[in-house]
Formats: structure tokens, C-alpha cells, sequence
């Protein structure tokens, strides 16, 4: 009541878990709370993410590399409005879809990942499964193609795969790695940040065609309102 629609301030509230948090952890998430899990969660993470914000890392004991591991299972961000999710791990399937505003990285997912995505940033530091990118008409992605394989994995028909070149894109992706490895403490987020010139090169921008036709389209309407007032 106190806040009313503008929402908490972030980090008003954060709560931390440990251990495995089942299905549907932070699901419906508002703006202003974080849930930091350490250990591993199953199905739809995030599921409709509202605002709030998740890091999830393995835990700290583990022998295992965190990035070669499963940590969160299927369908995570089904759905997400906004918010930030960063986990230090791998993903099952369908991750990302129908994402519609959240900004996530993670550091590998499966099969059908961003599928129907409309909006949000998705940050892969890993491999990703095949069929990647279905349906989807908004948003980005970025994806840390090591092996030179991705453009097989990704379905091409709403997408269109380009460099990271601009300085607004390399200024994003390492923004959200930034925070990756401040949420987490990732390793891979680490090594990456301090060889940031060699693996950025390895980097591939997903960018929706339906997106990028618009944004062209608003580009080219504002310039024509500009020539339009010098004339006049």
C-alpha cells in the first residue's frame, strides 16, 4: 500500500535458501525482493517474474564446475514480465520461454531455449541445445559460441545472427556479465571479463527479425520527423 504501483525498491527485501528448492521457485517474483538460493532448483524458476530478482549458485562445498552441471530443470522463465535471474549453472529445456521482459544469463541450457521469446535479454556463457530461438519475435539473445556451432542449433526462420560489433551491444552483453559475476561469483563470468577482447569475438547477437524491422521502423519515422522540422 505504501509503494503502491511503483513497487519496492530493489533489494527492500532478499531472502536466502540453501539446498533443493522444487518446483516453481520465485515464481511471481515482485519488484523489490531477491531470492538467493544456493544449490538447485527443479522446474519453472522465475516462472512469470514480476520485477523480483533470483541468483541461484551451487553450493559452495560441491566438487563439481558449476557450468558443466544441471542446477535448474525445465521451462524456467515461463512467462517472466521483468526482473533479473542469474545462475551460476546449467538449464534443461525451454528455457526462456515466452520471456517477455526479464534479463537473464546463464551458462548453459538444452533443447528449444528463447522458444516464443517477446521480449527481455537472455545471456548464454555456454553451450545451448538444438531448435534454439523457435518463434521467437522480440528480445535478444547473446550466446557464447566457442564451438562455432551455434548457427546449426539455432532455427533460423524468425532470427537473424550477427557479431557483437556495436559499442551499445558490447556495453550490454558486458554489463550483464558484470553482474553475472557479481550476483554469482561465476568462474566463467570471470575468466571472460578478464579476457574480455579475445571471447567477445566469440560472442553471436540473436536478433528477431520481426524486432529488428520495427526498431529500422521507428528509426527511419523519427529521421523523416527530423528532416521535417529543419524544413520547416
Amino acid at each position: 500500500k505504501k509503494y503502491g504501483l511503483i513497487g519496492l525498491p530493489e533489494d527492500t527485501i532478499t531472502i536466502d535458501f540453501e539446498g533443493s528448492a522444487g518446483q516453481s521457485f520465485g515464481a511471481f517474483l515482485s519488484k523489490g525482493i531477491t531470492f538467493n538460493l544456493e544449490g538447485d532448483s527443479n522446474d519453472y524458476v522465475g516462472k512469470g517474474l514480476s520485477g523480483g530478482k533470483i541468483n541461484i549458485t551451487s553450493n559452495e562445498s560441491s566438487s563439481r564446475k558449476a557450468e558443466k552441471n544441471i542446477i535448474v530443470g525445465n521451462v524456467c522463465l515461463y512467462g517472466a514480465i521483468s526482473g533479473e535471474v542469474y545462475i551460476n549453472g546449467k538449464a534443461g529445456e525451454r528455457f526462456a520461454v515466452r520471456n517477455s521482459g526479464a534479463n537473464v544469463v546463464i551458462e548453459g541450457i538444452g533443447d528449444h531455449g528463447c522458444e516464443y521469446m517477446t521480449g527481455g535479454r537472455v545471456v548464454i556463457l555456454g553451450k545451448t541445445g538444438k531448435n534454439f530461438a523457435a518463434g521467437m519475435s522480440g528480445g535478444i539473445a547473446y550466446v557464447w559460441d566457442r564451438l562455432k556451432n551455434f548457427k546449426d542449433l539455432c532455427n533460423m526462420e524468425m532470427v537473424n545472427l550477427y557479431p557483437v560489433k556495436t559499442k551499445e551491444d558490447q556495453k550490454e552483453l558486458k554489463t550483464f556479465i558484470n553482474n553475472h559475476f557479481a550476483n554469482t561469483n561465476s568462474s566463467v563470468a570471470k575468466s571472460i571479463l578478464e579476457n574480455w577482447a579475445e571471447y567477445l569475438k566469440e560472442f553471436v547477437k540473436v536478433f528477431p527479425k520481426d524486432y529488428q524491422r520495427v526498431l529500422n521502423d521507428t528509426a527511419n519515422n523519427d529521421q523523416e520527423k527530423l528532416i521535417t522540422a529543419e524544413i520547416n
